[in-house]
């Protein structure tokens, strides 16, 4: 077949699906009470369909009709129940629209509550795979910047000097850290810290296209197939944005410290039972990983 319709024409009703950049264009990383997997409401038009993001209970009006991962389908029942706690959300004061998101996922809810119940109770059941380790990935560098740098935003900010400032978001298909400057020229400080903070990456340079013509980095790390490795690749971004912060803004660092050592990092995938859906491997050559360059 040389001609493809390249769209989706299933009503997606009930479906409960992943996110892909292309759904996400406001915010890099997407918003930082999102969980990235969603209920479809109104699904007869895939190309405007309504979907309630299962981290805020926020309702979106997404294009479905294209790069679309279902993950799993819920009962008529289930679907109602949302449509009953959403009306009961709204006569409570419950402010539609992504920007309330913040604001409302902290207040909690009947409606916040039983998404995050319904999200988390269907990859748990799913367990690892390739089509939940980014959700997974999400959640778990969700916490972090919960942690480090809580804003609306699923990406994190250090201050590097005066008018410098980087924004980190990740990749969640390739786990990889993306970090943009604002700047048109290379930074030697950033590439230094950054090679320095995380040892096993490997660090790439682009330039974004048009009039401005940006510098922008990719740290590639080493991908997760497992459960295990993907808490060590969570566990190693940590890390490496902490030793970001404690370079370059030390009493940021220190603060941070004190309040990790009081209350303990978040660690939603800890809460999760994930069952392995990948064949077991084990290894054979102990291979060392190589040092960080700039390519």
């Amino acid at each position: 077949m040389a001609d493809v319709q390249g769209t989706c024409d299933l009503p997606l009703t009930r479906a409960i699906v992943q996110y892909r950049d292309v759904h996400e264009r406001d915010l890099p990383g997407g918003r930082i009470q999102d969980f990235g997997i969603g209920l479809v409401l109104d699904g007869r038009y895939a190309s405007a369909a309504q979907v309630i993001d299962l981290g805020s209970g926020v309702v979106r009006e997404m294009d479905l009709s294209a790069e679309l991962v279902i993950l799993d389908w819920v009962y008529e029942p289930t679907l109602d129940h949302v449509h009953a706690l959403l009306l009961e959300d709204a006569s409570n004061g419950g402010s539609p629209g992504p920007d309330a998101a913040v604001d409302r996922s902290t207040e909690g809810g009947d409606l916040i509550r039983y998404c995050n119940r319904l999200g988390l109770g269907v990859i748990e059941r799913l367990g690892f795979s390739y089509l939940t380790r980014p959700v997974l990935l999400r959640l778990g560098f969700r916490d972090i910047c919960q942690d480090l740098d809580l804003h609306e935003g699923t990406a994190f900010r250090v201050l590097m000097g005066k008018r410098r400032v980087a924004r980190i978001h990740m990749d969640y298909d390739s786990g990889a850290l993306v970090i943009r400057t604002g700047r048109s020229q290379p930074d030697p400080d950033l590439q230094a810290a950054l090679d320095a903070s995380f040892p096993e990456g490997d660090l790439r340079r682009g330039r974004a296209v048009g009039p401005t013509g940006t510098v922008w980095y990719q740290l590639r790390l080493p991908l997760p197939l497992t459960v295990e490795e993907t808490h060590r690749h969570l566990k190693a971004v940590r890390t490496g944005i902490e030793g970001l912060i404690a370079r370059f803004e030390p009493a940021r660092f220190r603060a941070i410290r004190d309040l990790q050592g009081a209350l303990g990092p978040r660690e939603t995938l800890s809460t999760l039972h994930l069952r392995e859906t990948l064949a077991p491997t084990e290894p054979v050559l102990g291979l060392g990983a190589s040092a960080s360059t700039v390519h």
